[in-house]
């Protein structure tokens, strides 16, 4: 099964080649901010094709651009202002709804590209060549720079996988550049007769993830010392943008960018302990969470659900979960998407299912039914692992793993929850915890 991961390489220029390097990025920036103007005008257009009909004679002449990057440039332009539109839509539904008020500003303007990535396409833009050089178009013609990487990276490339496109992006804290290039790595199939292993994740901010598998063995990663420091970081940026001069505007680029290092460290760590060997693990399906999940906000919010609000779109799950899903892949495991309707509502051990086992929505869950307690987030964790068996049975008796269950239907989510109300997790043992806090550095 394939899986396509990035690796990050550190190009080691020499003083005259980062100034042609330099005036590439800028000049690919320039062309997107260009490209980005004329589809703004044009009705912010996202169709890709019309827009590099329109551009791409200007962008070969008047910035210097070579054939492919000037196709990648339209291209790139395209797909921000699709992803605008979908937020545009979300936007308009959410409102119809009732969760917001607020109208989505991103198309007010044109986008405006700020960072200095340059998109190249593999054999066309950039190539590698032996003794570790890879040689990288620029408006000058093409140099064969030294580059550094991470030892797998380096060994995969050098052992021949798949090698897609890259990005040449800028750091600006050390003034270094970095090629970020797509592999593709072929990992053995997976048999579900040879996983040994079945699991189920649940996430939150209390604790980033608890995890379960069949046997009760369960895993606690604790958010305490990981909200501490997040908090941190909002009360600095809360003091600059009160400053608002220019340094405090530098000095919050790069808090933000050291916040979002941060995230993605303590995830690895995270992901990393979770995707183990020979496992099928079970993850909640997240798509509209915050839809399903919406509480009060604005001036009627009060200063806990304001906090919980900052904290729960703040910390990146979607990213926690493709580390998961890349990772198990390279330990010969698979990870699924489960839907994560009333995970924490429904007793593992009777099937009641209500929002009053939830006692003022804390972290003790009570069944009002058959009075079975335990903490919330295992219960979530159990139910995720069991309906995530429930997928490697119909995967053994099908023979086709669905890593996301069609619910689109009303009919077919409806029996999907039904045969999910009818597992039961054995109560005659006690869940192993083992406290794991993460202090993410």
């Amino acid at each position: 099964m394939p899986q396509a991961i990035t690796a990050k390489l550190k190009l080691n220029l020499t003083t005259e080649q980062k100034t042609l390097v330099s005036q590439t990025a800028l000049a690919y920036r320039d062309a997107l901010n260009y490209t980005s103007r004329v589809a703004f005008d044009a009705g912010k257009t996202s169709n890709g094709a019309k827009l590099q009909k329109v551009v791409y004679n200007e962008l070969r002449v008047r910035f210097g651009l070579g054939a492919q990057m000037a196709c990648n440039v339209p291209r790139q332009v395209s797909a921000t202002y699709k992803t605008l539109w979908s937020k545009v839509k979300q936007n308009t539904n959410a409102i119809a709804k009732g969760y917001t008020k607020k109208r989505y500003k991103g198309l007010d303007k044109a986008p405006k590209y700020v960072s200095r990535t340059c998109t190249l396409n593999y054999q066309r833009d950039y190539s590698f060549k032996t003794n570790q050089q890879v040689s990288v178009i620029t408006l000058e013609g093409r140099i064969v720079v030294d580059y550094d990487g991470y030892n797998k990276h380096l060994a995969l490339i050098a052992n021949g996988s798949k090698i897609g496109a890259a990005k040449i992006v800028y750091q600006r804290s050390s003034k270094t550049y970095y090629l970020m290039v797509s592999l593709e790595v072929t990992t053995p199939e997976v048999d579900p007769l040879t996983i040994t292993r079945v699991s189920g994740v649940d996430v939150g901010m209390r604790y980033l993830a608890v995890e379960t598998d069949l046997n009760n063995k369960s895993k606690f990663y604790s958010a305490q010392s990981v909200r501490h420091k997040a908090n941190r970081y909002h009360k600095s940026r809360q003091t600059l943008q009160r400053k608002g001069t220019r340094s405090a505007k530098r000095r919050l680029i790069a808090l933000s960018g050291k916040e979002r290092r941060f995230i993605a460290d303590v995830n690895h760590q995270i992901s990393k302990q979770i995707a183990k060997p020979n496992s099928l693990i079970g993850l909640e399906d997240l798509t509209e969470i915050r839809d399903r999940t919406q509480s009060r906000s604005g001036k009627k919010a009060s200063k806990k659900q304001r906090e919980a609000h900052r904290n729960k779109a703040k910390w990146s799950f979607a990213e926690l979960h493709g580390y998961i899903d890349y990772k198990a892949i390279l330990n010969s495991s698979l990870a699924t998407k489960v839907p994560a309707q009333y995970t924490s509502q429904s007793c593992p051990k009777c099937g009641h299912t209500s929002k009053a086992n939830r006692p003022n929505k804390g972290l003790l869950f009570r069944c009002e039914c058959c009075g079975h307690e335990l903490h919330a987030d295992l219960v979530g964790s159990r139910n995720i692992a069991m309906r995530t068996l429930l997928v490697r049975q119909d995967w053994t008796c099908t023979g086709a793993l669905s890593v996301r269950p069609n619910v689109s239907s009303v009919e077919t989510k409806a029996e999907i929850l039904r045969r999910f109300s009818e597992l039961r997790w054995s109560s005659d043992t006690s869940p192993h915890q083992i406290g794991t806090p993460i202090d993410g550095g």
